[in-house]
């Protein structure tokens, strides 16, 4: 939380994306991107820490900064609105993220596909329209499914069944497929092996079984492996670094899972593996007494490796997590409060 400060005095009013694992400074943009919803959402936690009348107005600030994002064309409007309103709403703290949640449901339920059974990837980064990116999935079904209109749930449902169709479709974990002459054909980037992907599933799999239906349970343990790196490489490549925010990503995850499902050895387990994975995160990823300042840093993130672009940096999206994570098994928050 010590961080979160700090990066508030170093951003001011614009949305951190990621840091230098040096220096610590970050890289931000104006309205947020992709990830802004997770900064708010770290604001919020801060909150939830402190108690503090200043700390909650901050986060409050932020959200209603993030409102431009409900008619813009992406599916990643789910990582934005429901993460960055998550917190403010869970017990009525800010009616004015409650219309904003509320607000951004209705649009997507509205903009959502329902020849292509998706809510596209969209325009609103450049490139192809018409994508299924597992990406797009985190968030949006929460969103959706906590709508009022009786036809959200159905949405979200929908919009998740086709990913989990893809992603089981040859070849098996294909993270992003593209439209083109009426199917879909796997797109190149993300490339399958992809750390986020696996994680962006699961976190998915996991809202949907509280959110929508038990029954998901059984897909999101076919996703897990025992044997799997706590903390995965960002791609199948030889010269691939770690991810510390795939890592992040699955521990909240499984913190969700253990909370959603009443078999005690199977829910110990997740537990016990998102404790080793927040463990390991802290041990040899996280700046600490003696490391340059500022302190409190998760390193170790990989942004995008195929472009080089932060392949050992903090990134605001797995602080956001790593710190959900840890917020979950201290009590300070219930697993589905965010």
């Amino acid at each position: 939380m010590n961080r979160v400060s700090s990066t508030q005095a170093a951003v001011g009013t614009r949305f951190p994306l990621y840091a230098d694992s040096i220096s610590g400074e970050w890289t931000t943009t104006s309205r947020g991107s992709w990830t802004g919803g997770f900064w708010a959402g770290l604001l919020w936690l801060r909150a939830s820490a402190s108690g503090r009348h200043e700390h909650r107005n901050a986060a409050a600030e932020t959200t209603q900064r993030l409102a431009d994002w409900v008619t813009s064309d992406t599916s990643t409007r789910g990582l934005i609105l429901w993460y960055g309103t998550a917190l403010a709403t869970r017990r009525g703290e800010d009616s004015r993220a409650s219309a904003l949640r509320e607000s951004a449901a209705r649009q997507c339920r509205s903009d959502f596909d329902h020849n292509l059974r998706v809510l596209p990837w969209g325009s609103a980064f450049g490139g192809p329209r018409l994508l299924a990116r597992v990406d797009g999935i985190p968030g949006l079904v929460p969103l959706l499914a906590t709508d009022k209109d009786p036809c959200g749930p159905d949405i979200a449902r929908e919009h998740l069944s086709t990913h989990l169709h893809l992603w089981r479709t040859t070849p098996i974990g294909t993270p992003a497929w593209a439209w083109s002459d009426g199917t879909w054909l796997p797109s190149p980037q993300p490339q399958r092996g992809w750390s986020r992907g696996r994680a962006w599933l699961l976190l998915a799999l996991a809202d949907a079984c509280r959110y929508l239906s038990p029954e998901f349970l059984f897909d999101a343990c076919a996703l897990l492996d025992a044997d799997q790196l706590l903390v995965p490489t960002a791609e199948n490549h030889p010269d691939a670094p770690p991810d510390t925010s795939a890592a992040a990503i699955e521990a909240v995850a499984l913190l969700k899972l253990a909370a959603a499902q009443t078999r005690t050895a199977r829910s110990a387990a997740m537990r016990l593996r998102a404790t080793e994975i927040t463990r390991r995160l802290a041990t040899d990823f996280m700046s600490g007494p003696g490391a340059p300042q500022p302190g409190g840093r998760l390193g170790g993130g990989c942004y995008d490796f195929g472009r080089g672009l932060a392949t050992n940096h903090e990134l605001i999206w797995g602080n956001f997590f790593f710190a959900a994570a840890l917020a979950i098994q201290i009590g300070l928050i219930a697993p589905f409060d965010t």
